[in-house]
């Protein structure tokens, strides 16, 4: 489920720009933005992979891909999906195709997410829905994932991101934009991304404010209370008491 949703979170993005391709090939997806960010150019395994000379063969069939288009990539696996064979010698298989780690994270999931645990603080929250809560989303996303601003920009430039499915919301703390967090509905979840908060607002629940609202926005509109997310190191203590627990590691390899 949190691969699935995954995808589809991708799928979105891709879908919402001109130069985007979603295409579906043996075994595997792909859901490339056609940006600068190879994050956002992305290939999913799309059924499980048996073995080393399969995931060998996955591989290769995205790198063609990308190689045609000049793009750099990247390959989203989430671990559950390979067996103990593939598993071992995937690091090896995506060296080999010129991909290596760039970040690992324990996949989450939530029936239901428990009530706070601490006084949370009271903010404004704004949908992203216009030039001023765009650009906040964009900034605080930038600063707080290490990327260059124009790179986020790229992503989320789009009006039709916001129209087919991905929900933003921007969290103010006396005045200024401090927090953010987003959702995207599909099989029978609500997927959580952009959780963040701007340094020197951190560990204060902003985040997690942000994050329940947007959560209790998605739940009444779809009426679905199971949600999964791709938790940080930072995150992860947080979510364990919102009641979410890990159910596999997705692991990101880029060109």
């Amino acid at each position: 489920m949190v691969e699935e949703n995954l995808r589809h979170s991708f799928r979105v993005l891709a879908s919402s720009r001109g130069s985007g391709e979603v295409r579906e090939m043996p075994g595997v997806t792909i859901a490339s933005a056609g940006v600068a960010f190879q994050m956002f150019n992305a290939a999913f395994l799309s059924t499980p992979v048996t073995g080393d000379r399969e995931l060998d063969q996955r591989i290769a069939i995205a790198k063609i891909h990308f190689g045609a288009r000049r793009l750099d990539w990247s390959y989203w696996v989430c671990e559950n999906w390979l067996d103990k064979k593939a598993r071992r010698a995937a690091s090896e298989v995506f060296r080999r195709h010129g991909l290596f780690q760039a970040t690992e994270l324990p996949g989450m999931l939530a029936e239901r997410v428990l009530r706070p645990v601490r006084e949370l603080p009271k903010l404004q929250i704004r949908t992203v829905s216009d030039d001023q809560t765009w650009s906040a989303f964009c900034q605080i996303g930038a600063v707080c994932f290490n990327v260059p601003l124009e790179w986020f920009q790229e992503i989320f430039r789009e009006s039709s991101v916001w129209q087919k499915g991905f929900s933003g919301y921007v969290g103010y703390l006396a005045g200024e934009p401090v927090s953010t967090a987003a959702t995207v509905v599909d099989n029978d979840a609500v997927g959580v991304y952009n959780v963040a908060t701007l340094p020197g607002h951190q560990r204060r629940g902003c985040g997690e404010t942000v994050m329940r609202h947007a959560l209790e926005r998605a739940q009444q509109e779809s009426g679905i209370e199971r949600s999964v997310l791709q938790s940080t190191s930072q995150g992860f203590r947080l979510y364990q008491q919102m009641g979410y627990a890990a159910v596999t590691k997705v692991v990101v390899y880029t060109s």
